[in-house]
């Protein structure tokens, strides 16, 4: 069998008016079944990709005489032309055991392969609709059209460079696993088999709409998995069927309880073991095409403070860790406007010495506790910002320095005195201890209404604040779920692994789980 190389051509600009109607064909879904006629398929495709310098039409003949035409249509950006032999290959392999060697392959005897039984052994698929043929060249597919058969051929001939599997940067542990997802959701999904290998993992397939046609997995171990959880999720997840999708975060906003909550609602994880334990627990893992990070649905209040490698160390060792990320959780949250109602509204409550120390150091400072803290909190968020816009070799040189320098010049200016730079250099170490990045953020927000009240009426300001935000927790909900699942209502026995972590021999025999409740 021969193939005739022909010509490689790339799509014409048809007429505004043939775009505009195969655009509005497409917009509203209904059905567009192709042409037996090469020539009105090429037609409509070259409308549609018109003006893409990357799209190639690739026409070529075989059978007797290179008499039969056929037509390869892919993008040359997403499609390595390697890639596109392995169709020659395939046809050869057709005439080798279906026609026999040295005859002169006929469409009949393509279309009836491929119609009846070669489908899968050749690794392709037959399309029907011209939309889906769009979708397929979309996604990095080879098509192959041919005269006189109103049906297609799809090749997966996709290539295209991804970050490899390598350590987390975001969760990095000093015992357990290291390796990280990446921005193929195929690998993801692969890390994600291979430790748990059941079929009870289920795993659904969904797409952002607009343009981007983002492809969306989530997914889930059947049983464990609380029934009315998932078709909330679901119910949620058709929304994305409308709007474009490019990252992970936007599935959370879409499906996020409160928008306007500074609490996130949602866990993220870029470790595939972090992943795994979530979905034993009876979470639902979301995963977009291009983004690296996972995201795990419901998100509790409690499960902000645990680390995967909480469960790697020894249980003394993990408990006093919990306990110290929740005095940190206390300490980047409150010591700003603890310090500044106590030296404004509450002098009498600091010991003696310490407080002459204080006066001692504010003495010639001419700006009151709160627009102190308020400067050195702004030059603090400000030179975190700069430290992670920056790029990494220098951020973390520059943000460190800065702070250096900034904080003995207002020292030595007098604009701020030694014991606010310590109270807000704590703080920010603080919320640098908090395992979810999410979480963090949402204390440099609460920080400042906090500040306020404490500059407006001290310690009872503080009080109420403090009891807002508590309300606002108990009144929460993710994915339907009460955010503070555990500790409202109250329920000891799963205490054993919030405040404290329990021995693995006890807790993995009765595994924790949340929609049972």
């Amino acid at each position: 069998m021969g193939l005739d190389t022909g010509n490689t051509t790339q799509a014409s600009t048809e007429s505004a008016g043939a775009t505009g109607q195969q655009e509005h064909t497409q917009e509203h879904g209904n059905p567009m079944p192709l042409s037996s006629l090469l020539e009105n398929n090429l037609r409509e495709l070259e409308a549609i990709f018109a003006d893409s310098g990357d799209i190639i039409f690739h026409e070529w003949g075989y059978g007797p005489g290179y008499q039969s035409r056929a037509c390869s249509i892919y993008y040359l950006s997403l499609v390595q032309e390697d890639k596109v032999n392995f169709m020659k290959h395939s046809l050869q392999d057709l005439e080798t055991h279906e026609v026999g060697p040295g005859t002169d392959i006929t469409l009949e005897e393509i279309r009836d392969f491929f119609e009846h039984h070669g489908v899968s052994a050749k690794k392709a698929d037959v399309v029907h609709d011209l939309r889906d043929c769009v979708n397929e060249i979309s996604n990095g597919r080879l098509i192959i059209l041919f005269d006189g058969w109103d049906k297609a051929l799809s090749y997966k001939a996709a290539s295209v460079e991804t970050r490899q599997v390598d350590e987390p940067v975001n969760e990095s542990v000093v015992i357990g696993p290291r390796e990280s997802t990446v921005e193929n959701l195929q690998k993801n999904l692969g890390l994600l088999r291979m430790r748990l290998k059941t079929p009870k993992f289920k795993i659904q397939y969904t797409a952002g709409g607009g343009d981007t046609r983002t492809t969306v997995a989530y997914g889930y171990i059947e049983g464990t998995v609380d029934g009315e959880l998932l078709k909330e999720f679901k119910r949620r997840i058709q929304s994305i069927e409308t709007v474009e999708i490019l990252e992970t975060s936007y599935i959370e906003q879409l499906i996020e309880d409160s928008s306007f909550s500074p609490f996130p609602q949602h866990r993220y994880t870029e470790r595939s073991d972090a992943a795994v334990a979530a979905l034993l627990d009876g979470k639902i893992a979301v995963m977009v095409q291009g983004t690296g990070g996972i995201l795990l649905c419901p998100g509790i209040f409690t499960e902000f403070f645990q680390s995967s490698e909480d469960y790697y160390q020894r249980t003394v060792i993990s408990t006093m860790l919990r306990w110290l990320r929740i005095v940190a959780f206390i300490i980047a949250l409150t010591l700003p406007s603890i310090y500044i109602a106590l030296s404004t509204f509450h002098p009498e409550l600091i010991p003696t010495v310490l407080l002459l120390a204080i006066l001692n150091a504010r003495e010639g400072i001419p700006l009151p506790a709160f627009f102190e803290a308020l400067l050195m909190e702004f030059f603090f968020e400000l030179m975190r910002e700069a430290g992670v816009r920056l790029p990494r070799p220098i951020g973390s040189a520059v943000s460190i320095v800065g702070a250096l320098v900034i904080g003995d010049a207002s020292i030595s200016a007098g604009i701020a005195s030694p014991i606010m730079v310590i109270v807000v250099a704590l703080t920010g170490i603080a919320s640098f201890a908090m395992p979810q990045y999410s979480m963090a953020i949402a204390l440099r927000i609460l920080r400042f209404p906090l500040m306020v009240s404490a500059a407006l009426l001290g310690g009872f300001g503080m009080m109420i604040c403090l009891l807002f935000i508590l309300l606002h927790l108990s009144k929460l909900r993710s994915l339907g779920q009460p955010y503070m699942a555990s500790l409202s209502p109250l329920r000891l026995r799963d205490l054993r692994d919030i405040f404290l972590r329990i021995p693995l021999k006890n807790l993995l025999r009765s595994p924790r789980n949340l929609h049972k409740r």
